[in-house]
């Protein structure tokens, strides 16, 4: 029998369990998903020391320590040492924000995606390609040692957003999600823990939760991570490496500073961490910072994808991978690939080459300065996070309201925005924001009709 009475104590959790049901772990485990998923345990909510669960319930200290890691490696729980056990606040959220068919009905505001503008002269060199008298080529499989120019156009590419690098450092991958989850899966293994900002890109969090791969939230100041927040993490969270997007930050729209860039380098160097490097957005910036691999070379897998600078059906990443990582990385992306598409890597090698990719970006760079116009014109009462070459801006929200409560009133007028609570991580508290894509309408009026929706239900809220 327990040894204390539990009758008239103020336990957050008090789980019922059929013992007969073995094992006894998995039956916990399944009651507290349950529990999280029925909105009896909300997010944020500390639950009871383990040894008081244990005692509860009169089972083994070891069985309570189990069923809490299944629901942890699920991103149902985090942990923080010292501080115990919280429901994290994003065990509810809809990680996978690219719904299956465009919602037709609502204006789209919520995807990350760039104008159009660049479809034209995209479709112009492919047709130019295909009238070439060994198009077939294009369709078989592509081979490594058959693609050395094309890596010299990825190193073009990859200096233009703020990195030298050399050939022998250069993978290909299919997009910026799968480099992602190549590196995961090559560097990490299940139980293992990867810090991130406190709201983070929602395709780190998914491929996270496959790999069974813990991710830790680093606290940050004035939006960008903090160094010594990092450092803390190294000596105490047991963590192996970081992920990062210092440029547009996905989903605040920050930029982290060229000295944090450099420390948080050097932490990563004097702790042996390896840094994840999200370049999605660096050839959004006229004048890219310098990037985060420049300070550590050996320590970043630097991620350099073009759907949100070229087009996002381009699903093409150029990875720079230090030495020692090359190997077990080129062997995940092989496992997941075998091989990226030679019709679209040579597409985007010729692009890059021809120096068409400059003007694709600079017009992309163009519409988004004109669309921001727009949304500072339209929001200028309110705090709209963001600079004006970006595809998406941070709103922080008035009154009282949360993120995920506005996401679901501007549905219900006709306008998907996508609420913090989608970006939030383990047990960091989301902002009461929302992320809105300023060039996914397809219209600069469709754009402002969306706007004046925002705006509308911004005003009621004051």
């Amino acid at each position: 029998m327990p040894i204390n009475s539990f009758e008239n104590y103020p336990m957050s959790w008090k789980p019922s369990i059929d013992k007969t049901q073995k094992p006894i772990y998995q039956a916990l485990a399944g009651q507290l998903e349950q529990d999280i998923l029925n909105g009896f345990l909300l997010p944020g909510t500390k639950l009871p020391p383990q040894r008081e669960l244990a005692d509860y319930l009169d089972i083994n200290l070891s069985t309570i320590s189990k069923a809490l890691k299944v629901c942890e490696l699920k991103g149902l729980l985090s942990a923080t040492v010292g501080s115990g056990t919280f429901v994290s606040y994003d065990a509810l959220s809809n990680a996978y924000l690219l719904e299956d068919i465009k919602p037709r009905h609502l204006i789209e505001m919520g995807a990350t995606l760039p104008d159009n503008d660049s479809f034209e002269p995209l479709l112009l060199q492919l047709k130019s390609m295909l009238q070439e008298t060994d198009f077939e080529k294009w369709f078989g499989y592509g081979r490594a040692g058959e693609s050395l120019w094309q890596k010299d156009a990825a190193i073009k590419l990859i200096r233009r957003g703020g990195l030298e690098t050399t050939v022998e450092h250069i993978l290909f991958a299919n997009g910026g999600q799968n480099a992602i989850a190549a590196t995961l899966a090559s560097l990490c293994k299940p139980g293992d823990r990867i810090g991130v900002d406190q709201h983070t890109y929602p395709g780190l969090k998914t491929v996270a939760a496959m790999l069974n791969v813990q991710i830790v939230p680093i606290k940050s100041e004035n939006y960008e991570m903090s160094p010594t927040s990092f450092e803390y993490a190294c000596k105490n969270e047991n963590i192996k490496g970081i992920y990062l997007i210092p440029d547009y930050h996905n989903p605040t729209a920050s930029f982290m500073s060229v000295e944090n860039r450099k420390m948080i380098a050097a932490i990563a160097k004097k702790y042996h961490q390896f840094i994840i490097e999200d370049a999605s957005y660096h050839l959004l910036c006229e004048k890219p910072l310098p990037a985060v691999a420049s300070f550590a070379p050996e320590q970043v897998i630097y991620i350099a994808s073009l759907s949100k600078s070229l087009a996002p059906g381009l699903r093409l990443a150029y990875v720079a991978v230090p030495s020692q990582f090359k190997e077990s990385i080129s062997k995940a992306l092989y496992n997941l690939n075998i091989s990226v598409s030679p019709l679209l890597a040579e597409l985007a090698a010729r692009m890059i080459v021809s120096n068409q990719f400059e003007e694709l970006i600079e017009g992309h760079r163009q519409q988004a300065i004109r669309r921001n116009q727009t949304v500072n014109r339209y929001l200028a009462d309110y705090t709209c996070l963001g600079d004006e070459t970006g595809i998406f801006r941070w709103l922080l929200l008035p009154g009282k309201m949360t993120g995920a409560e506005f996401e679901r009133l501007a549905a219900q007028q006709g306008v998907q925005v996508y609420a913090a609570e989608r970006f939030v991580v383990g047990n960091s508290c989301p902002e009461r924001a929302v992320r809105v894509s300023v060039c996914a309408p397809e219209t600069l009026e469709e754009l402002e009709r969306g706007l004046m929706i925002i705006k509308r239900l911004l005003n009621d809220l004051t």
